[in-house]
């Protein structure tokens, strides 16, 4: 089996580094394989919308989050690697609990990944959303797009 060309360390430093969300939000790095992230997002009282459920704002953070650390663990550091697209589907309300992002590659090109997000209300099996990306890869040695 190959390695991931980011380890979950490294991909929670750059995350503090780059990703001021990602500290604020106290997103942690499960797992990283190549073409596979677990993140988790420890529940908070301030996620919490009308309703009582977690916001939907917490949900898209996480599953962009995974996409960028999906797409890392194939092609290594690339601090430029940008969303281009993102779409969400909720599928259920999420009770308040944490929230588990599963992120997989669809489809690895040299300028473009696509990637799916599944998203979990902590450790529930149902699907709260299903999340479709895509990454933008800059060229190596820093040319214009």
């Amino acid at each position: 089996m190959k390695e991931s060309k980011v380890s979950a360390a490294e991909l929670a430093d750059m995350a503090r580094e780059n990703v001021p969300l990602v500290g604020m939000l106290a997103m942690q790095v499960e797992s990283v394989l190549p073409g596979s992230v677990i993140i988790r997002v420890p529940y908070r009282d301030e996620f919490i919308r009308p309703g009582g459920t977690i916001s939907g704002a917490v949900l898209m953070a996480v599953a962009d989050f995974a996409l960028y650390g999906v797409v890392l663990s194939l092609i290594g550091r690339v601090d430029l690697a940008v969303t281009t697209n993102l779409s969400i589907n909720f599928l259920r309300r999420p009770p308040p609990g944490d929230v588990v992002a599963r992120a997989g590659i669809l489809k690895m090109g040299k300028r473009l990944a696509v990637g799916e997000v599944l998203l979990h209300g902590g450790d529930e099996e149902d699907l709260v959303a299903h999340v479709t990306g895509t990454y933008s890869i800059p060229p190596r040695g820093g040319g214009a797009l």
